[in-house]
């Protein structure tokens, strides 16, 4: 269910944010990424609290990225990590780079 619920958000050409709203580092990624020229509907924040099997769903994010943290970011299917390698890739000028390889910048 949790893998089912994971790998149908993750797409080639969005970028999906696996959140708890409660958490800072969430709540530090969303307002950077929203501050981007990202299409609308090329980005996604997935509140994993909203299912019943947060758990689960942070054991497969484990399973999957080698961590159970979130913030998760996946620009396209790779899954760049949580906010400080988004801020990271951000100040180094690499982010916008890979925004526009899948095509998700207006």
């Amino acid at each position: 269910m949790a893998q089912q619920f994971v790998n149908c958000k993750i797409k080639a050409d969005k970028v999906v944010v696996f959140i708890k709203p409660t958490c800072p580092y969430c709540r530090k990624t969303e307002e950077l990424l929203k501050q981007l020229p990202i299409k609308p509907e090329s980005l996604e924040f997935v509140d994993i609290t909203a299912n019943c099997d947060t758990n689960a769903i942070q054991d497969y994010l484990q399973q999957l990225t080698g961590a159970r943290t979130v913030p998760r970011v996946f620009i396209g299917k790779v899954c760049i990590g949580g906010c400080s390698d988004l801020v990271a890739l951000e100040q180094n000028g690499q982010l916008l780079q890979k925004l526009q390889q899948i095509g998700v910048l207006q």
